[in-house]
């Protein structure tokens, strides 16, 4: 909760994969609570009453999944309307004055969109749904310890694309980036 928390402020994409990250590990506990509380709460450094908050919002968590019939795979409406959301931003940053430098990164990342789209087999997945899948791969290729190389390759072509998104999503959502502002 707290970490999501600070996540979803600074860095829409950190946050979006920590959410995945936190699907899959609940799907791993088997949405039960006691392993919930046993393996992500009871070893904090908070006050038992906070501890009990932190576990109500996994548990939160956990029934989303159950009610968008989400127990096995799949990642939450919420995560995936901010990867929307993200698609938005960046087809306007595409066409906007404003989006040149993001251009000029996308399009180093652009030739490789084909072979990745076709690795996840989701020919409807917006360019930036595949940059996050991909992110999220790279992510458990790593904690498995595989493909190291395969791994820093992506990330060097992907990372680059979705920070600048990210840093461009903050600055629009806190105002301080008017996109239609000649």
């Amino acid at each position: 909760m707290d970490i999501a928390q600070s996540r979803r402020k600074e860095n829409i994409a950190e946050y979006i994969l920590y959410l995945w990250q936190l699907e899959d590990l609940l799907r791993a506990l088997q949405f039960s609570p006691e392993a919930i509380y046993s393996q992500l709460v009871a070893a904090r450094t908070v006050p038992d009453e906070q501890k009990h908050i932190i576990l109500l919002w996994y548990m939160d968590i956990v029934n989303l999944l159950r009610e968008e019939g989400k127990e096995q795979s799949g990642h939450l409406d919420h995560t995936l309307h901010l990867v929307a959301d993200l698609h938005n931003l960046h087809l306007q940053l595409m066409t906007l004055p404003l989006g040149e430098h993001y251009r000029t990164t996308f399009a180093r990342l652009a030739p490789h969109l084909p072979s990745l789209r076709e690795k996840f087999g989701n020919r409807e997945a917006s360019d930036i749904e595949i940059c996050f899948r991909t992110l999220y791969a790279a992510m458990l290729y790593r904690i498995k310890g595989e493909g190291e190389q395969a791994v820093a390759d992506t990330l060097e072509i992907v990372s680059p694309v979705v920070a600048e998104l990210s840093a461009m999503y903050r600055k629009v959502e806190r105002g301080e980036v008017d996109l239609f502002k000649e």
